[in-house]
């Protein structure tokens, strides 16, 4: 009896969790599938994959589990700016000539008409938005939020998914925690409940962020979006309809 080959996904997109339980269910009897999470914020669902939470150790401990589990495939399902997991996930894979795909969810497309200016990363972000904005909804995560207290002339209305282990200094913010997907009505809800008159987000693309989007177009507000950082290079798919491809010619 042939032995069953082992994949595993590195997750941090709602994609990667739905196209794990499609690959259990597509390849069931052929694949065994690992669903990795780094475990920054709480699973909030079952996964009919196993579930594996917490680092590696970079790129050498990524490839010692490759190793040690037998990992024949990967695929880098994680979100768009984690950078440093993904240049792990490349390392190991060459270390260990495993294959490996992108699942790189395409970003958001804004219709030309929109009031919009991209940003290199936080610094260049606030730079920008010191020159016009006053009420600010914050949806970056956790990172860099200590920048905003140097600029106490707007007030940063933050939203994350969980609340900070250690509580954000200054006075000029107010902090929210929501976990997506969001709809349009809430969105809309919020941006006036606040006062809202500048949305800065990370260009992350994706269904279930994206009605912050298309609350902000609704109400003809500037959108600061930070750039994505620089892919990694190697074959990629931007659906999960694609990745089942790739796991098919490979299983």
């Amino acid at each position: 009896m042939t032995e069953n080959k082992r994949l595993l996904i590195l997750g941090g997109i709602g994609e990667a969790a739905a196209l794990a339980d499609q690959a259990v269910s597509q390849f069931s009897g052929r694949l065994d599938v690992i669903y990795s999470l780094a475990g920054r914020v709480k699973p909030v669902r079952e996964h009919t994959a196993h579930v594996r939470v917490g680092g590696f150790g970079g790129g050498p401990g990524l490839a010692n589990f490759i190793k040690d589990e037998g990992i024949d495939l990967v695929i880098d399902a994680t979100h768009p700016f984690a950078a440093t997991i993904s240049a792990h996930a490349f390392d190991a894979c060459q270390a260990t000539e495993t294959p490996r795909l992108m699942f790189a969810r395409p970003p958001w497309a804004l219709p030309p008409s929109v009031k919009f200016l991209e940003a290199e990363d936080m610094a260049d972000a606030l730079g920008q938005l010191s020159n016009f904005a006053k009420r600010v909804l914050v949806t970056t995560g956790q990172s860099d939020l200590d920048a905003l207290d140097d600029f106490p002339e707007i007030h940063f209305v933050i939203r994350v998914i969980e609340e900070p282990g250690e509580p954000l200094a200054g006075e000029n913010h107010t902090l929210i925690t929501g976990r997506p997907p969001y709809n349009l009505d809430d969105e809309l809800a919020l941006m006036q409940e606040h006062a809202i008159d500048t949305l800065l987000a990370k260009q992350s693309g994706g269904e279930g962020t994206v009605a912050k989007i298309t609350a902000a177009i609704r109400n003809r507000i500037p959108i600061v979006l930070l750039r994505r950082p620089p892919r990694e290079p190697g074959e990629a798919v931007q659906s999960a309809a694609a990745a089942l491809l790739w796991l098919e010619s490979r299983v």
